[in-house]
Order: structure tokens, then C-alpha cells, then sequence
């Protein structure tokens, strides 16, 4: 699966508070409410959870369930974790052994979609990854030689499984990496542990990787693979009731060739065809909607690997699938059930407009990249902190707020200075941004926004002097703010932000498109 779909330690508070519903379809049963949080290195990833619940003690055990169920799972399924069931019995060799249900029932489960796949989905996929991971940190591709032999590794059965007896014996010691569907299917699980506890409806997004169950409509955003900033407009929304969304796909995460050749040669997919042991990259963002998250987990993986042909017969014999692939020639396939692109045309300007701009206005080709970094702070009651980034013109007026991560609005005044600015352009235009801005706040990690030179209405803004302004609270923690300004006109520059405590280092970056 990609990165923002991917072992588990449970936070020592439980935050939960009332979220904003702007993206909630249908009524709610009167007296329930909707409860969120989120929680970090779960699943090698990070995880969102929303649940309904009559009141905050009961969407409490509901969530308390769901990551009890993570954990357990956890500790039986993760081949990352040293001592977890799973990786204790990869060590194992040409005996039967004892193992979980849960255990018994992924390896059973990689039998079957190997088969229906026709070899695209296989554990032993990670002899592959580790071939690229390796020859490319020194410089350069696996041989032909290599290849072949990793193929052929992959290709021998790996396991076999005593149903009667509840015993899998290991056949070789090939490395075996549990993805795909794996983290789908945990956290499906998780889910229903959720419902059991109490919760009408509950939402689970780990690492991209979304099941939503009960009574609760989500919509999900697609987000574009050519797309590397966090501001940019997603290519799908999809309406999920009671389905699991999975994602995977050749971008934002790969193989880079080190040393010289690194600027000569372009990235590796990290998707590899088990059956060839190569990069797969015709396809750059695969996303399906199933009732079953083991489905939508399996097939999200295997649609970026298998040609789209192949793909669609799969689907077809599966009820109840859609899907949308994006290819890397720039097309796009997707099931008939599956949102077609809203109505809204994309308008391009005409070449003289981008290189005559009006007098006076922004220049239309070109757009400021802001790259900031949210440092992992070693703190045993460390929380996410709430970051805005804005714009403010030669007058210190904000004209547009980039990004706004917070985990409910009511902290909004925590950002102390963003929310100075913002009551006073709220006065001037009678406008609230923050009800189509602010979304989930981030944790630690880099990140990429951009501004296009235009307000918080869309409309182009005058070239000139501008602030850059980013700011960071964190609860329990500290506060941070940096400031730099910027002549934005026809030429292209650069400036570093060496950053603070709460906010790494920021990089500003005006050029053309």
C-alpha cells in the first residue's frame, strides 16, 4: 500500500473531543455525536477515528476496543515486530507449528489471492524489495542475474497449512512481508471491536487504509498521485456507508539510485511484480471501494501491478467492487459505479496570459512552494500541534490561509497570531475560512503547501511584498511562529527558514510551474 495508506503503540492519553461534521451525510439518531481522534505509530502509520456514540464515555470504550483489537492483531501479524507470532514462526523451518486462527487465516488468505491474482499478490514479494532496496543504495539496478534468481526464490511455495490441526510448516526461508490486504483486514476488525463496544457508526482511516461501519456516511478524498502538496485539490470524493476504501500505487514513495547517477535516473515504483521481481509503474493510483476491507486491501495492490485488462475481469467476478486506476500515461479507468469527475472544467490560461501577465498582477506561471517540517519531539505526552500557514500582504492584511491542521476548530485560538489576523479579515470581508480550510492536524514528518498567488476568494492578488507566516501550538508543549518576507514579482528566488523547536526547518521556493 502507499505511505498514507501502512507496529502499534497505544497513546497514554485518550484526546477525544467534539468534531466538525461539514463532510457527514444523513441525520443522526437523536442524542448521538460525533467523537474524534487520532493516534500515532499505529500500524507503522497513523490512524484516525471517528466513532458515534450517545456520550463521550461511551465513544471512549469504543475507542479503547478498537485499539485493543490493533494491538493484538499487532502482535500476532506484523512481520516488522521481532517478536511477534508471525515473525517468530518465519523462523521456523520443515516443521508443523502451532499458530493463531488470525495467523492460520492470512497465510490461507495468501494462498488464495496469489491464485487469483495469478501470482501479482505473494508475501514473498518482500525477497524483491530488498534486492532494490539494496542495489539501488549502492548505486545502481539488480542484474539480470539477480532478478532471476529472486524470481525464482518467489515462485516455490512457501508454507503449507493443516486446517485439521491448526499447523503451518515453513517451507523456505525466503523473507515474507504481510501488506496488502493484511492492515485492511486489521482494521476492519478493529472496527466491529468498536461497534461491540458501544458505537452506532465508527470510522477508521489508518494510514490511508478507510473502513466505515454502522451508521455513519464518510466522504473519502481521492488524492491526485501527481499532486506532492498538501493543499492540492483531491481528483475524487467518494460516499462511503458502511464499505472499506483502500489505496496503492507507484507514487510518492520508491527506490532512488545513489550516488552520481541519482540526478541522471529517475525513481523506481515500490511496487514490485512478484512474478518479475521489477518495479510496476503503469499504473500511478489505484483505489477500490468493497464491502469486505480484505477485498479492497488485496485488490488496491493487485490493480497496480496487473495490466488493466486483467484488472477489470478481476473486478467483474467480485460483486459489489468499483474501482479508479490512474495510469501513468495520464488516462484513467475506473468502474461505472465509481464518481466520475465533478462538473466543474478545469480552466487553463492562454499562453500569453502566463507570460504577460496584467500589469501590476501576480505572474500565473509561476507559484510558491513552501516545504516545512514538523520535528518528532521526544516527549512522553507529546501531541500533534496545531499548525497554521498564511499569507500576509505589504500591509500585514492576511489575504490566504494555506493550511489550517488542528484537530477541532475550537483550538483555533491557540494559533494565536493566525487567529488575531483572521478576526480582522473576517471583519473586512464577513467571510469564515476556516469551515472549508481546516482539516486533521499532521504528525511529525515533511510536508509540501503551495500558493498560487491567489486570495481566499480566488481571485488573483497584486506581485509585490508578502509574508510568509507559520505558526505552531502544541498542547502541552510550546509555541512557535516564523516570519519571512518576499519580493514576488518576475524573477525567482529562495529563502531558508531554519525553524525552531516546534517547526523544523522551512524552505521557500518561488518559480515557475
Amino acid at each position: 500500500m502507499n505511505s498514507r495508506l501502512s507496529a502499534f503503540a497505544t497513546l497514554s492519553c485518550v484526546s477525544l473531543a467534539a468534531a466538525p461534521q461539514p463532510l457527514t451525510l444523513g441525520a443522526q439518531a437523536a442524542g448521538d455525536a460525533r467523537w474524534t481522534s487520532h493516534h500515532e505509530h499505529v500500524l507503522g502509520t497513523s490512524l484516525e477515528l471517528t466513532v458515534r456514540a450517545a456520550d463521550r464515555a461511551s465513544a471512549a470504550a469504543a475507542e479503547a476496543a478498537a485499539l485493543r483489537s490493533i494491538d493484538r492483531d499487532e502482535t500476532m501479524l506484523s512481520t516488522w515486530r521481532a517478536d511477534s507470532e508471525a515473525s517468530r514462526w518465519a523462523r521456523t523451518s520443515m516443521q508443523p507449528v502451532p499458530v493463531s486462527p488470525e495467523l492460520l487465516n492470512v497465510l490461507a488468505a495468501f494462498d488464495t489471492w496469489r491464485e487469483r491474482t495469478g501470482g501479482a499478490l505473494d508475501a514473498s514479494v518482500e525477497a524483491a524489495t530488498r534486492l532494490w532496496s539494496s542495489t539501488t543504495a549502492r548505486g545502481r539496478t539488480p542484474t539480470p542475474n539477480e532478478i532471476s534468481v529472486t524470481v525464482e526464490a518467489m515462485q516455490q511455495p512457501h508454507w503449507s497449512l493443516d486446517r485439521v490441526h491448526g499447523t503451518a510448516m515453513r517451507l523456505t526461508d525466503v523473507p515474507l512481508a504481510f501488506a496488502t490486504f493484511v492492515k485492511s483486514s486489521i482494521t476492519d476488525r478493529a472496527a466491529k471491536a468498536a461497534l461491540a463496544a458501544g458505537a452506532s457508526g465508527v470510522m477508521l482511516n489508518v494510514g490511508g487504509d478507510v473502513v466505515v461501519r454502522g451508521s455513519l456516511t464518510q466522504i473519502i478524498a481521492v488524492a491526485d498521485p501527481h499532486a506532492a502538496s498538501e493543499n492540492d485539490v483531491a481528483v475524487r470524493h467518494v460516499v462511503v456507508r458502511d464499505a472499506a476504501v483502500a489505496t496503492s500505487g507507484s507514487y510518492r514513495r520508491g527506490f532512488e539510485l545513489a550516488g552520481p547517477l541519482q540526478r541522471q535516473e529517475p525513481g523506481f515504483s515500490h511496487l514490485i511484480d512478484p512474478r518479475t521481481a521489477m518495479p510496476a509503474s503503469h499504473v500511478v493510483s489505484s483505489t477500490v471501494v468493497a464491502q469486505d476491507a480484505e477485498t479492497a486491501g488485496a485488490l488496491a495492490t493487485a490493480f497496480a501491478i496487473l495490466p488493466v485488462a486483467q484488472s477489470h475481469a478481476l473486478a467483474a467476478a467480485i460483486p459489489g467492487v468499483q474501482y479508479l486506476l490512474l495510469l501513468a500515461s495520464g488516462g484513467e479507468v475506473r468502474t461505472s459505479g465509481f464518481p466520475a469527475p465533478n462538473g466543474l472544467q478545469p480552466v487553463a490560461y492562454a499562453p500569453a496570459a502566463a507570460n504577460t501577465p496584467a500589469a501590476g498582477m501576480w505572474n500565473p506561471a509561476f507559484t510558491l512552494n513552501i516545504d516545512l517540517e514538523l520535528p518528532r519531539i521526544a516527549d512522553a505526552r507529546y501531541r500533534r500541534p496545531y499548525v497554521a500557514v498564511w499569507v500576509e500582504d505589504a500591509d500585514h492584511f492576511p489575504v490566504r490561509t494555506l493550511a489550517l491542521w488542528t484537530q477541532n476548530p475550537r483550538w483555533l485560538p491557540d494559533l494565536k497570531q493566525w487567529y488575531r489576523d483572521d478576526q480582522l479579515r473576517r471583519m473586512a470581508e464577513g467571510t469564515d475560512v476556516s469551515r472549508t480550510i481546516t482539516s486533521a492536524t499532521r504528525p511529525p514528518g515533511k510536508y509540501n503547501l503551495k500558493w498560487d498567488g491567489k486570495d481566499n476568494e480566488g481571485k488573483p492578488v497584486k506581485a509585490g511584498k508578502y509574508t510568509i507566516c507559520v505558526e505552531a501550538s502544541r498542547e502541552h508543549g510550546g509555541y512557535d511562529v516564523e516570519r519571512h518576507e518576499l519580493d514576488l514579482g518576475a524573477t525567482p528566488l529562495q529563502a531558508t527558514l531554519a525553524g525552531a523547536k516546534e517547526l523544523g526547518a522551512i524552505t521557500l521556493d518561488y518559480r515557475k510551474r
